[in-house]
């Protein structure tokens, strides 16, 4: 159900987010939603999470190797069809050309109908600091969509070398849970897949119990005075 008048996100979405489980916390419900209507989702992970262990003992590559494999059983559970990893190094990433060719580089490759990503203006959420590579990830994204890969004459090397032809995203949407949100899809019948998802992710989820709580509280906060028990909640521009 979604609660804004709109056209969106079409039969394949990409999600772009930093780190293994990010994608998680802001859409699983939408993406099992998705899949279960038949439509594609692919998605594209900028780093592998190298850095996000409290343990000295694990090594960044092995964690990296880790959380990927995490990642792909969290895919299957959601029936994402494919993950593109970039690899770029956890807590190091930035706006750079680099990176936003590569990302337009598996946006004219999949042609997404709609493209799902971080907020680069949210700094901190209650008592939660953004991490720096959210916003740096939703900052290259964002550029990436509009007007990088939609332009012709942007980075024409992936044209000539690669077939990537230019492509215009017509679905963008923001992970928002403040003011800024205006398209918010139920994921009432999702929500379980949700947290089995994120459960899914054992190097990072110490208590389930707690992930579920935290997961149930934030979607039905979202989903308050639209009639419905749980959502998942946007900020949507059309660009088509």
């Amino acid at each position: 159900m979604q609660l804004h008048e709109h056209d969106g996100p079409g039969d394949r979405i990409m999600v772009i987010v930093a780190h293994p489980d990010d994608a998680e916390f802001m859409c699983a419900g939408s993406v099992a939603k998705w899949t279960s209507e038949g439509r594609e989702v692919i998605y594209t992970l900028v780093t592998s999470g190298d850095k996000g262990t409290p343990d000295p003992s694990i090594t960044p590559q092995d964690l990296a190797k880790m959380r990927e494999v995490e990642q792909g059983n969290v895919c299957d559970i959601l029936g994402v069809s494919a993950i593109e990893f970039l690899r770029y190094e956890d807590g190091m990433v930035q706006n750079t050309l680099d990176l936003r060719r590569d990302i337009v580089r598996v946006i004219r490759r999949h042609r997404p109908s709609a493209v799902i990503t971080q907020n680069p203006t949210t700094r901190w959420s209650g008592n939660y600091v953004t991490h720096p590579d959210h916003r740096a990830t939703g900052d290259a994204a964002m550029d990436a969509v509009f007007p990088s890969a939609r332009d012709v004459h942007m980075f024409p090397e992936l044209a000539m070398n690669e077939g990537l032809d230019a492509h215009i995203v017509p679905h963008l949407y923001l992970g928002a849970r403040d003011a800024t949100a205006d398209v918010y899809f139920d994921i009432t019948d999702t929500i379980e897949t949700k947290v089995r998802a994120l459960n899914a992710h054992v190097t990072q989820i110490k208590d389930p119990s707690v992930t579920e709580g935290f997961v149930r509280e934030n979607a039905k906060s979202a989903a308050a005075g639209h009639g419905i028990q749980y959502a998942e909640s946007f900020k949507y521009f059309f660009l088509g």
